[in-house]
């Protein structure tokens, strides 16, 4: 897949955490990067940490019109994307039977709802071109039901399956798709996670205290981004064997990409 000699990498949620490490990395990797969230000054440290060129994008993702005027933005600085990464999210702690349905609404918004957006508002120059990547932080949490995390399971199972149809839909057109399935990163997911009635948990837990750290997490994430991997588990201990046993087999991947060679959405749209 070629792309510019200088990629530019657009990551969403990097003000903090996963984005912000991704940010840094790429950076050092020689990546141009397009750093956005709602939070402009902590975007800008963000900026700081990046050793090339960066442009600081701030919009509200669950904004459609400031979403389509970022998007514009962003395709008009270097004239494309060749990376989008679908970074930015919110989780939960709280049991399902106490939850208000408005914890879920804003969960499924944040977290599955607005990338697809954001990738919709991309993936045509990126087919047109025939490359890019598209990439999207999933969770171990989208492959394994976990407590008190009901919204945020649906929501990141969800992406998952919007990935894995879009890498089939794009197979053709030279742009891969990459699930990146963290375990426990030491961020602040926990602290900044809902609560039942949609306030902040406004702490953490052992299990993220004691998580992976987000610079290594992001160097495997891209080494494993740039070696092709469709599907990436980023985690330790139990969380490795929980999201190995519901891994996706390779063969799967190709089986469906064979199907979408083989004529299959042509025949489906025909039948219609």
């Amino acid at each position: 897949m070629s792309q510019t000699a200088t990629p530019i990498i657009w990551i969403t949620g990097a003000s903090s955490g996963i984005g912000r490490a991704l940010a840094a990395e790429w950076s050092r990797r020689g990546a141009t990067i397009i750093l956005s969230g709602r939070d402009e000054r902590r975007l800008a440290e963000t900026a700081a940490e990046c050793a090339g060129e960066t442009l600081v994008l701030p919009f509200e993702t669950t904004d459609d019109a400031a979403l389509a005027r970022a998007a514009e933005q962003a395709h008009g600085w270097r004239g494309q994307i060749d990376v989008l990464v679908n970074n930015a999210g919110i989780s939960q702690r709280s049991r399902a039977l106490e939850t208000d349905m408005a914890v879920y609404r804003r969960i499924l918004e944040v977290d599955l709802l607005a990338p697809i957006a954001l990738t919709q508002a991309v993936i045509g120059p990126m087919a047109a071109r025939g490359n890019g990547r598209l990439v999207f932080i999933s969770s171990v949490a989208g492959k394994v039901g976990v407590p008190l995390r009901t919204a945020y399971c649906a929501a990141k199972f969800g992406l998952i399956g919007y990935a894995d149809a879009l890498r089939a839909e794009l197979s053709l057109n030279g742009v891969s798709v990459h699930v990146i399935v963290p375990g426990s990163v030491a961020t602040d997911v926990s602290r900044n996670a809902l609560t039942r009635d949609g306030s902040e948990r406004g702490r953490s837990d052992e299990a993220i205290d004691n998580g992976i750290l987000p610079a290594d997490a992001a160097i495997t994430m891209i080494d494993a981004i740039e070696a092709g991997e469709r599907e990436i588990v980023v985690a330790r201990g139990i969380e490795t064997q929980m999201a190995e046993m519901r891994r996706t087999p390779d063969a799967l991947f190709d089986q469906i990409a064979a199907m979408v060679a083989g004529g299959y959405m042509d025949r489906m749209e025909q039948e219609g």
